[in-house]
């Protein structure tokens, strides 16, 4: 259902009567200082964690014997039309929608469609979940980045008081014998000294909080705190340094990594597709989940950023050039891990699918540090690594958190606008209290929950109906017309049939297989019980039940007969044509 046609720019014409006034944050709302402060907050966003680890490590989440890496060169074909034709013109939607009508995710859908505004709770929700569990593993690489600052790492050896039998070093020692039952020295410090995980019995009993790991978390919450407390300037200064520093630091081990002995073999492990496996579904549901997941619409941290463009920023340019980047800078990663996994691989004389034998997350904290502590100039490699991982988790929470502060300050800006500090300190501490129990010595398995089910199918089921409720609701049409005003041209053909059908094809594709398909949940040995399943699933539907809840709260309170509930629900309450910049005039509000 597009908007009135009298919601369009009128360059001419008479005045209208009793225009209603401009929105506050309209009026006052801050900017960016530099255009680059915008474009490498976009980076450093979708540039995070996942795209060191998810990508390269994407072959292994299928799971199973029969499964083997060697579908990864083949992964690359529908990663890349994933992006094409499901990532990236998501991706362009949230920039335009963020800069035309500048406001966050919450109040953005009074202007669209308001019967869909339970999404912009939920996304508020999803990205609390996520600040959950994600910054633990920021505390996670800043416990290492600590311990990097000795002469011998502390997770080259078995001589630690740590160590269990089964610790085996094979670096450097001949006639080593590796099993099944063998544990590397960076296994046994990850596992054993970091997260302690043999003082917990699993979710039944997740043991005490991690002092140290309490430590850690409450520095990486007071560098939030201090970039985000007086909004876009001062997080638009700190990504400067937070943006730009994994680069420099993926192209020293890049070339560090092409230098050891097999690397070769990983790199070869990493390109040689296997064409059969384009004909399984779980390579393209897993392309299309880490395109999404990557390049992250429906977080409403483009939405956010974006509102603070002026009005005539080419964010047709910004959405091309970030997403560009993003996959680029995934694609680098890959080739940094691999050459390490065929390093060890060469050092363990075993096939490289067999050196990582753990998913998710361990590759960074295990396999990784494995084979730095076994360089020459071991402690420098290991300060850049995990100064690069708190960077790349940074710069994702400051968009995480920023989507969160935008949203509800621009939908209550009468009570919040001159309590900014306050409202942003009573967040992180929110978040802080949040994350406590990902600290025990369990805490690995309740981040690994909140990971799987926090922001799981329920974010993709909110992109599919944000794109379904611009496209179809708020208009095709009219969404072309509002990039226009913004732009001077109209959205091409192509994408316009992303945004109407094939990028919500991609999304119900995902999800529907994604839930048809839930293989049963483990981390390291732990199987998790039935019970935490449900858990599960309840902190999944937490956020999505905003949507339907919201729904029926807006159809009950709308006077009039059903007819006119949803007509009134489905069109914008409010049509605002007046920017800083652009001299259109403001029209009377469409609704009734």
């Amino acid at each position: 259902m597009s908007a009135p046609a009298e919601g369009l720019p009128r360059q001419a014409g008479p005045a209208s009567p009793s225009p209603p006034p401009l929105l506050p944050q309209t009026d006052s709302r801050d900017k960016w200082s530099k255009k680059m402060d915008f474009l490498l907050s976009v980076i450093g966003f979708a540039v995070d964690l996942g795209n060191i680890w998810r990508f390269p490590y994407i072959c292994y989440q299928n799971g199973g014997e029969e499964v083997t890496c060697l579908e990864k060169g083949a992964f690359l074909i529908p990663y890349t039309l994933m992006a094409v034709f499901g990532g990236v013109p998501l991706f362009y939607m949230e920039l335009a929608l963020g800069q035309f009508h500048r406001v966050g995710a919450i109040p953005i859908w009074k202007h669209i469609c308001p019967i869909f505004k339970g999404i912009g709770f939920a996304i508020c929700i999803i990205n609390l979940y996520v600040a959950f569990y994600y910054n633990t593993i920021i505390a996670w690489a800043l416990y290492y980045f600590c311990s990097s600052f000795t002469d011998t790492l502390p997770w080259t050896n078995c001589d630690n008081p740590w160590n269990t039998p089964n610790c085996t070093s094979y670096f450097g020692r001949h006639n080593v014998t590796w099993t099944n039952h063998s544990k590397s020295p960076a296994e046994e410090f990850y596992m054993r000294r970091v997260l302690e995980l043999q003082n917990s019995q699993g979710l039944y009993h997740v043991g005490g909080i991690r002092w140290q790991l309490l430590l850690c978390l409450f520095f990486i919450f007071t560098i939030v705190y201090f970039s985000l407390w007086k909004g876009v300037k001062t997080s638009g200064k700190v990504v400067w340094v937070t943006a730009t520093l994994p680069y420099v630091v993926l192209l020293v081990l890049l070339v560090r990594g092409a230098t050891l002995p097999g690397a070769w073999k990983g790199v070869v492990f990493y390109l040689r597709p296997n064409w059969e496996k384009l004909t399984s579904t779980a390579v393209w549901v897993d392309a299309a989940a880490q395109i999404f997941f990557s390049l992250g619409p429906g977080f409403g941290v483009l939405l956010a950023l974006a509102s603070y463009n002026p009005f005539n920023n080419n964010c047709y340019r910004d959405a091309i050039i970030t997403s560009v980047v993003n996959c680029l800078t995934s694609f680098l990663s890959g080739f940094v891990i691999f050459t390490v996994l065929g390093y060890m691989a060469e050092m363990r004389d075993v096939e490289v699918e067999d050196v990582a034998r753990d998913k998710g997350p361990s590759l960074l904290f295990i396999t990784y540090p494995e084979a730095i502590a076994n360089m020459v100039g071991s402690t420098f490699f290991a300060i850049i690594f995990f100064l690069m991982m708190i960077t790349l988790g940074l710069d994702s929470t400051f968009g995480g958190l920023e989507a969160v502060i935008t949203a509800i300050m621009d939908e209550y800006p009468q009570v919040l606008a001159k309590r900014r500090e306050l409202f942003v300190l009573g967040l992180i501490t929110v978040c802080f209290l949040g994350s406590l129990a990902t600290l025990t010595n369990g805490g690995s398995y309740v981040v690994k929950l909140l990971e799987e089910f926090g922001a799981g199918c329920s974010i993709l089921a909110v992109v599919l109906l944000e794109a379904i409720a611009v496209s179809w609701f708020y208009g095709i049409h009219q969404f072309c017309s509002d990039v226009k005003a913004m732009l001077g041209f109209s959205p091409g053909i192509y994408w316009q049939v992303c945004w109407v059908a094939v990028s919500p094809a991609f999304l119900a594709f995902i999800i529907i297989s994604s839930l048809l398909d839930q293989p049963p949940l483990a981390l390291f040995d732990y199987q998790y019980p039935d019970w935490s399943i449900s858990v599960g699933y309840l902190v999944g539907a937490s956020s999505f039940i905003c949507i339907p809840v919201y729904m029926v709260y807006k159809l009950v309170w709308t006077p009039g007969s059903l007819k006119q509930r949803l007509a009134v629900c489905l069109r914008p309450e409010k049509t605002i044509r007046e920017h800083q910049q652009g001299p259109a005039s403001v029209l009377p509000s469409a609704a009734p």
